[in-house]
Formats: C-alpha cells, sequence, structure tokens
C-alpha cells in the first residue's frame, strides 16, 4: 500500500516515461496509473490516456501489441471510476489509491474477458 502522493507519481512517471522495467509493471500499477487519470479526467479521457500509454509501454518494451486488450482496459476503467464514488468527497489520492487497490487487484484478468464477452451476448 502507498504511504505518499510522492510514491503514487513515481509509478505514473515510470510508466509513461517507460523507465519502469514490463516485468515490474504490475496488476497494482495499472490500477495506480488509473486512479491518477481519473482525478483529472472522466473516463473517456482516462481510458485514451491509458490505451496511448499501454501501447507506448509495449510498443518501448518490445510486448506484442496483441497483449493490449480495448475491452479489458475499458472494463477496468470503468470499474475503478465507480469504485471511486464510494469514497467520500475529498479522500486523499493515497486513501483512493490504497482503496481501490484493496478492492479491486484481486480480480483476475481472465474474470474480465469472461465478463467482457458476456457482457457483449
Amino acid at each position: 500500500m502507498f504511504s505518499s502522493e510522492s510514491e503514487i507519481h513515481e509509478v505514473v512517471r515510470g510508466f509513461e516515461t517507460c523507465k519502469t522495467d514490463k516485468t515490474a509493471f504490475k496488476h497494482r500499477d495499472h490500477i495506480t496509473v488509473a486512479v491518477c487519470y481519473l482525478q483529472t479526467m472522466d473516463t473517456n479521457g482516462a481510458v485514451e490516456r491509458m490505451r496511448t500509454g499501454l501501447r507506448r509501454f509495449v510498443d518501448h518494451h518490445g510486448v506484442a501489441r496483441e497483449k493490449y486488450s480495448e475491452e479489458v482496459t475499458i472494463y477496468w476503467i470503468k470499474l475503478i471510476a465507480e469504485k471511486l464514488t464510494e469514497l467520500t468527497p475529498g479522500a486523499s489520492l493515497v486513501d483512493q489509491c490504497n482503496y481501490v487497490i484493496s478492492s479491486i487487484a484481486h480480480i483476475p484478468a481472465s474474470r474480465v474477458a469472461t465478463e467482457e464477452s458476456l457482457a457483449r451476448s
């Protein structure tokens, strides 16, 4: 869990500059970046910024573009935005990140893919 905003901003900076190694950028970090993006933009803006960042990140690290899933990105951003509404207005960034991570970090990607395919049916 995070204890300061500087820790959170370091995660975002490492992602955006591609300085974080591909093996070090974990699910918790994806969630952290999304929470930060949702601080200053709506869901659509956060999806766009995450899409752009993830594509740059996978390209930089030589990861196959097929690893990126638009449906999964949209699902997570929407879920994170929903979780943020459960917090008291004015909750700190640290509290927001820690709450969302503790609430949803355990959800496996395979479940996301299953829920997305069911939603499209």
